[in-house]
């Protein structure tokens, strides 16, 4: 009970919905899956060295896998040189045909002279070793700058990086790149921002203030990129602006190259649905299955790695259910909002969870049994 005259905490609001509607559980995707964005190892950033941290070995891994269909999953973050090899060795090394791992730029020794021959020489080694493609995070447009720690922040289309985009491209390895974020991670953090909750228990992810490029403006710096470097094939992580789907589809119109993953915005497009099952419809031959999935913890309930987050996802792909939980968690954790299912037809599934993932990484676009 609540005493009359007195306000209830947001962070106490847990409302039940009364809503009599559907649910469809999905223990088991229609198709194989390809996890085209996870994090199974953390890589030192900005920070010089080059150990890799490993957050869940395959076997720990597998099991979840078997269960929820997903064939094989895709480290991003694999890092570079000595870190690199290491994370190929925990994963695809040790689990062939399960996992496949991608490599980063050197972030420590972006100021440095030579940096555009080094980075490009890096990533043609990194394929040597066994790295399937490049992960570009938002580290470039929001964290790296000119001498480390200082100077001014690095744009997402600097042009010394336009022989590591080249070198991607001709050894046919496709780039993930996450320039930007929701829209509201660059507003004032008032009582009119929608993710309010999300920003103040994560206030480093507040980009508000002259210190930090725009929304749009980070985006367009990848549209450039995307369209100096017509021969590499690049994926732009979160849907590439998942709140804008007409922005996205005109980048799409305009870039043969460009495509997209789903991961961490189910969120987003459940809360639009007839405008998701649109896009889905018109570009699924460029849409891939992705969730963000991180081993362990719960800080953050929409990419923690198991069996639940993985029915959520296909819950919304898959049936026409109405409103039900993007996320794992008592409390939506990146906004107080509920999605809808868009019910994708065999067709498009098929693509969305495998094929498209697999041309592009060079596999075999017919799903296995």
């Amino acid at each position: 009970m609540i005493a009359e005259g007195r306000g209830l905490p947001l962070e106490d609001f847990r409302p039940a919905s009364m809503l009599r509607v559907a649910r469809t559980p999905i223990a088991v995707p229609r198709f194989p899956v390809i996890d085209f964005h996870t994090h199974l190892t953390w890589s030192p950033g900005l920070e010089p060295g080059e150990t890799i941290q490993v957050i869940a070995g395959g076997s720990e891994l597998l099991p979840t896998m078997d269960a929820k269909r997903v064939r094989i999953m895709v480290n991003l973050t694999g890092g570079y040189g000595d870190g690199l090899r290491d994370a190929l060795r925990v994963h695809p090394q040790a689990h062939p045909g399960r996992f496949l791992t991608f490599t980063e730029p050197w972030w420590s020794r972006v100021a440095e002279s030579g940096c555009a021959q080094f980075q490009a020489d890096e990533v043609e080694r990194a394929h040597r070793a066994g790295a399937r493609g490049l992960k570009v995070l938002k580290i470039l447009g929001l964290f790296a700058r000119e001498h480390g720690n200082s100077g001014s922040l690095i744009a997402v289309d600097d042009p010394r990086f336009d022989p590591m985009w080249e070198v991607a491209g001709a050894l046919g390895m496709p780039v993930v790149i996450h320039v930007s974020d929701p829209r509201a991670f660059f507003l004032p953090v008032d009582s009119s921002n929608e993710r309010w909750e999300e920003l103040h228990a994560h206030p480093d992810w507040s980009f508000h203030g002259p210190e930090f490029p725009g929304n749009l403006e980070l985006q367009e710096a990848r549209r450039r990129v995307i369209e100096r470097h017509p021969r590499t094939q690049f994926v732009c992580a979160h849907v590439a602006d998942a709140e804008d789907l007409a922005y996205v589809s005109e980048c799409l119109d305009a870039h043969p190259n460009m495509h997209v993953d789903i991961s961490a915005r189910i969120g987003e497009l459940g809360r639009q649905p007839r405008t998701s099952r649109r896009f889905f419809d018109l570009y699924q031959d460029r849409i891939l299955f992705g969730t963000d999935a991180i081993p362990g913890g719960v800080e953050y309930p929409q990419q923690v790695f198991g069996e639940e987050l993985y029915e959520i996802y296909y819950r919304f792909l898959e049936t026409e259910d109405e409103y039900f939980d993007y996320a794992p968690a008592s409390v939506p954790p990146q906004g107080r909002w509920r999605i809808y299912g868009i019910g994708l037809p065999d067709g498009v599934l098929r693509k969305v969870y495998w094929a498209n993932a697999a041309r592009l990484l060079g596999l075999d676009e017919s799903p296995p049994e």
